[in-house]
C-alpha cells in the first residue's frame, strides 16, 4: 500500500471511530452515505447501499469461508439477480476479504462493509472471479460484559476486558468482520487500527470519517471494562497483538 494511502486511510478510520473523548464533533443520523461515480455504488465503508438484504441469521452459522474478488464484482440482492452495487477488490488501500454467510451453486452471499449495518449481497463465486480461503478465527464481543474473546478453531485463545460504546454512541450489535489493518504513521493512541465492516448506529459521520467502528488500543488501562467510546472497541495491547494475526475477513460477532 502506498504511504499516502496508508496515511489517508488511517486518518479516516481514526476520525471515524473517535480516538479520544474530544476527538471530533458527531453528526446525527440522516445525512446518508457517500456514493461513488458510475452506474453502481461501490460497497466500501463510505457507502450506503439500497435494495440489498440484511443479515438476519443466528450467530455461529458462518463456517469461516472468506472470499476476495480478483477484480470488482457485481452485487445482487438474489443469486443471479440484477446488480445493485459493486464489490471493489480493494478496501482502505488493502485487499477486500469478506466472509461468506450463505452459498449456492456459483454464488456466495457475503457480508459487506457498507451501511446499513449487516447488509449482505450475492456475488459470483467461480474460481476465475474470487480467491477462496478459510479463517480459523472468530472474534466475539459481549457489550454487556464488556469482554472480547478470540477463538481459534473453536478454542478460546484469549479473553479480555475492553471498552465499548457509551449509551449515546453504542457499539453496534450483529455479525461483521475485520475489514482492514492500518498502522497510523503517528500512533497517538494505538499502533494499529483494525476497522470492521460496521458503523455507528447514532452517528453518520465523526470527525470527518464515516463513523466506521474499529478495534484499537488505548494508552490508559482505566477505560477497560467501561462503556465510554464513540462505538469503537478499545482493547489491551496483548489483545491487539493477537487480533492483528487474524486474517482479513475474520468474522466478528457482537452481542448485547
Amino acid at each position: 500500500m502506498a504511504a499516502a494511502t496508508v496515511i489517508a486511510a488511517a486518518a479516516m478510520v481514526m476520525a471515524g471511530c473517535g480516538g479520544g473523548e474530544n476527538g471530533g464533533t458527531g453528526t446525527s443520523r440522516g445525512t446518508g452515505g457517500a456514493g461513488t461515480p458510475g452506474d453502481l455504488p461501490q460497497a466500501t465503508t463510505y457507502a450506503t447501499l439500497k435494495g440489498l438484504p440484511l443479515d438476519d441469521q443466528p450467530f455461529g452459522r458462518a463456517d469461516g469461508t472468506v472470499v476476495r474478488p480478483k477484480a470488482p464484482l457485481p452485487i445482487s440482492a438474489q443469486a443471479g439477480g440484477p446488480p445493485l452495487a459493486t464489490l471493489p477488490d480493494k478496501q482502505l488501500g488493502g485487499p477486500t476479504w469478506v466472509p461468506v454467510v450463505e452459498s449456492r451453486a456459483g454464488w456466495s452471499r457475503v457480508l459487506l462493509p457498507s451501511r446499513p449495518n449487516r447488509v449482505t449481497g450475492w456475488i459470483p463465486s467461480s474460481p476465475d472471479k474470487v480467491r477462496t480461503a478459510r479463517t480459523r478465527h472468530l472474534v466475539k464481543v459481549d457489550v454487556s460484559d464488556r469482554r472480547l474473546t478470540l477463538l481459534d478453531s473453536g478454542r478460546e485463545v484469549g479473553s479480555w476486558r475492553v471498552a465499548v460504546g457509551d449509551v449515546k454512541t453504542p457499539t453496534p450489535i450483529g455479525r461483521t468482520f475485520i475489514m482492514a489493518s492500518l498502522a497510523p504513521p503517528k500512533a497517538t493512541y494505538s499502533p494499529l487500527i483494525l476497522p470492521v465492516g460496521a458503523h455507528s448506529e447514532t452517528l453518520d459521520t465523526f470527525g470527518g470519517g464515516p463513523g466506521t467502528v474499529a478495534f484499537h488500543g488505548w494508552p490508559g488501562k482505566d477505560v477497560f471494562g467501561k462503556a465510554v467510546t464513540h462505538g469503537c472497541v478499545r482493547v489491551p495491547a496483548d489483545a491487539l497483538a493477537r487480533l492483528s494475526k487474524a486474517p482479513l475477513g475474520t468474522p466478528v460477532e457482537i452481542v448485547a
